[in-house]
C-alpha cells in the first residue's frame, strides 16, 4: 500500500512580534536633524536626536488630535507635532503646548528604549514591557572602530512575508546550493541561550573557487552577524556582514544587509571601498535569490525534513522563546545543542570548528 500524501500544516500568525533588540541601521542616518518615520511592529514610531545625540524613539502618533509626530520637526530636545504645536522630549513628556500654560497631566507619549553600538541603532521591542537583560547586549565589534576595516555599506529591502522565513536560513543547509549555487563541504549549528551560531565551509562562484568560511551568529531574534573569509578580484577578503531585519507587520519585514571589508594592504581607501560595494551587491543579489523562493513557496509548520537536512526544528524550538512570555519559556528551547553535519569526508576538522566545543 503506498503511503497517504504528506500533509502541510501552517497555523493561523498569532499578533505578536518578537522580544529582542532590532537593528534599525546606521546611526548616523537618524543624526541629521529631522524626525524619522518607522514603520515596524504593526504601528508608526517617530525617531530623531535631542541636543546631546542621543536618538529617541516614541509612539508616533499625538494623542492631542492624531498628528504624526514622524512628520513634524525637531525643536533642541523635542519632537513638535505638525499639526498644533505640542513639542514631546524622549522620555514622552509634553514639554510645551503654544496656546495654553498647563500642559494636561494625561500628556504623555509611549517611548522606546534604544541603544547605540557598532556604529548600528537598536531599538528593544518586548510584549511585556521588560527592559533588556544584561545577557542580551550587543556585543561590541572591534573592526567597526578600526583603521584597518571599510565603513559599513548597508543595503534596505522590504521583504513580503513573514520574518521567520528568513531566519529558517540559519540551519537550512540544503538550499546553499541550490539556491545560490555555493556548495557546502561542513556544516553545524549551537543553539545556546538567546543565540544561535552557523559554521559553514564551502564554496561560491560569487566569491572565487577557494574554499569560503562563515561563522555566523544570530544575537536574539533579529540581529545577525557573519565573519567571512572568501575572494574578490583576485584578493583575499575578510569581511563583516550584517543581516537585521524589523517587521513591519505580520506579513513583511524591513531588511538591511551590510558589509564591511578588512582592508587590503597596497589598495586605496577607494579601491576598498569598491571591493565593499562589490560585496554588498553580491550578498544582496543572494538574498534576493531567497526572495524569489519566498513569494511563491507556502508557510509551512511541519517540514518534510530527510537525512540531509540541517536542524530546522531544533532552530525553530530556539527561535520560539522570543514570542512566549519571559516565565514561559522553555528549558529545552535555550539548552546548549550542538547539530554537526559532516558533507566532506575525511580531512582536518574546519577552521573555527572550536566555537561548538566544551
Amino acid at each position: 500500500m503506498s503511503a497517504r500524501p504528506y500533509r502541510i500544516e501552517a497555523q493561523p500568525l498569532v499578533q505578536r512580534y518578537a522580544r529582542g533588540w532590532h537593528c534599525l541601521g546606521l546611526a548616523s542616518e537618524y543624526k541629521d536633524g529631522k524626525p524619522h518615520t518607522l514603520n515596524i511592529f504593526g504601528q508608526r514610531l517617530a525617531a530623531f536626536m535631542d541636543s546631546q545625540g542621543r536618538v529617541n524613539v516614541v509612539d508616533g502618533f499625538c494623542p492631542h488630535m492624531g498628528g504624526d509626530l514622524s512628520t513634524g520637526r525637531v525643536d533642541g530636545d523635542t519632537l513638535v507635532c505638525p499639526f498644533h504645536g505640542w513639542q514631546w522630549d524622549g522620555d514622552g513628556n509634553c514639554q510645551s503646548i503654544p496656546y495654553c500654560k498647563r500642559i494636561p497631566p494625561k500628556a504623555k507619549i509611549g517611548t522606546w528604549q534604544t541603544c547605540e553600538q557598532n556604529q548600528l541603532l537598536f531599538i528593544w521591542h518586548d510584549p511585556e514591557g521588560n527592559p533588556p537583560s544584561e545577557e542580551v547586549t550587543i556585543p561590541r565589534i572591534d573592526a567597526c572602530f578600526s583603521g584597518e576595516w571599510s565603513d559599513w555599506v548597508v543595503d534596505l529591502m522590504t521583504i513580503g512575508t513573514n520574518c521567520r522565513e528568513l531566519v529558517d536560513n540559519i540551519s537550512d543547509m540544503a538550499h546553499f546550493a541550490t539556491v545560490h549555487g555555493a556548495p557546502v563541504d561542513y556544516f553545524a549549528n549551537l543553539f545556546e541561550g538567546h543565540k544561535a551560531t552557523q559554521l559553514l565551509v564551502g564554496r561560491s562562484e560569487r566569491l572565487g573557487d577557494d574554499e569560503l568560511i562563515a561563522l555566523s551568529t544570530y544575537f536574539g531574534p533579529a540581529y545577525h552577524i557573519t565573519e567571512m573569509t572568501g575572494q574578490s578580484g583576485g584578493h583575499p577578503i575578510h569581511s563583516i556582514l550584517l543581516n537585521c531585519h524589523v517587521p513591519i507587520d505580520m506579513n513583511s519585514f524591513e531588511l538591511r544587509y551590510g558589509v564591511m571589508v578588512k582592508k587590503v594592504p597596497g589598495l586605496s581607501d577607494e579601491q576598498n571601498m569598491e571591493i565593499a560595494r562589490a560585496y554588498s551587491k553580491q550578498a544582496q543579489a543572494a538574498f534576493y535569490e531567497d526572495v524569489a523562493i519566498w513569494d511563491s513557496k507556502t508557510r509551512i509548520d511541519n517540514p518534510l525534513l530527510c537525512e540531509g537536512d540541517g536542524p530546522l526544528y531544533q532552530m525553530r524550538d530556539w527561535y520560539s522563546q522570543f514570542y512566549l512570555d519571559a516565565a514561559d519559556v522553555r528549558p529545552s528551547s535555550t539548552a546548549r545543542k550542538v547539530v554537526e553535519i559532516k558533507v566532506r569526508d575525511g580531512g582536518a576538522p574546519p577552521p573555527l570548528r572550536h566555537v561548538f566545543e566544551g
